[in-house]
């Protein structure tokens, strides 16, 4: 409590970019705007896009974060503000470039009309996407400030508790009055609407072993 009231609630005009009329702004400024994900089913990792990249590791501490989520004007929900001040919700350490995906639980395959959290999350392992890192979520919303109107895009991720012992998961969101990052019901055993939207890590590519380069360089001539 203690930290979150040391945190500056307002920010100024000329550093706002969250709030309403930026955001028209910004989606005048920053084109070309980045195309619409593909909607069609998927089978493997391997042959979705890379949605949007952005970039981790830029703050000291999660107060830093914070305060930069103030100074541009972005609100953060009761809930997100919570799992953002509690010790499980930590930063990187170094910069990091991270390649995000923009999946429905529809183009994982499922065709009901919703579907636990907990199978969402395994079926996308199943195909080779990753959960993202709690970072994720507020640097997407510092990130992103041309998001469209009525765009609601889930952070998949692992659930975080707030004090009182409630898993969350965080919500990058422009509902209308401006960007905002709320969170959500994280329970594995949650329905979430097959239509939603979740934002999945793009796995890196692992480095070549050793015993693929070896056998790899016995073809080769000498």
């Amino acid at each position: 409590m203690l930290w979150a009231a040391c945190v500056i609630p307002f920010a100024t005009p000329a550093s706002a970019q969250c709030a309403a009329r930026d955001v028209l702004q910004n989606q005048l400024k920053l084109k070309p705007r980045l195309a619409p994900a593909s909607r069609q089913p998927v089978s493997s990792a391997r042959e979705v896009a890379t949605w949007k990249t952005i970039t981790i590791g830029t703050f000291a501490d999660t107060l830093a974060l914070r305060n930069a989520l103030d100074s541009r004007g972005c609100n953060v929900g009761g809930q997100a503000a919570e799992i953002l001040a509690r010790p499980a919700f930590t930063i990187s350490s170094h910069r990091a470039n991270v390649e995000l995906v923009d999946l429905s639980p529809a183009q994982l395959g499922f065709t009901s009309d919703t579907v636990t959290l907990a199978n969402v999350y395994a079926r996308a392992r199943q195909l080779g996407f990753e959960l993202a890192a709690a970072e994720v979520g507020p640097q997407l919303r510092l990130q992103y400030l041309d998001q469209p109107i009525g765009e609601f895009l889930i952070i998949a991720m692992e659930p975080i508790k707030t004090w009182s012992g409630e898993p969350i998961i965080l919500n990058v969101a422009n509902g209308g009055a401006g960007l905002i990052l709320i969170g959500q019901d994280g329970r594995l055993e949650v329905d979430i609407f097959v239509t939603s939207r979740f934002i999945f890590a793009r796995p890196s590519q692992p480095a070549a072993s050793a015993e693929l380069i070896g056998s790899v360089a016995g073809f080769l001539p000498p």
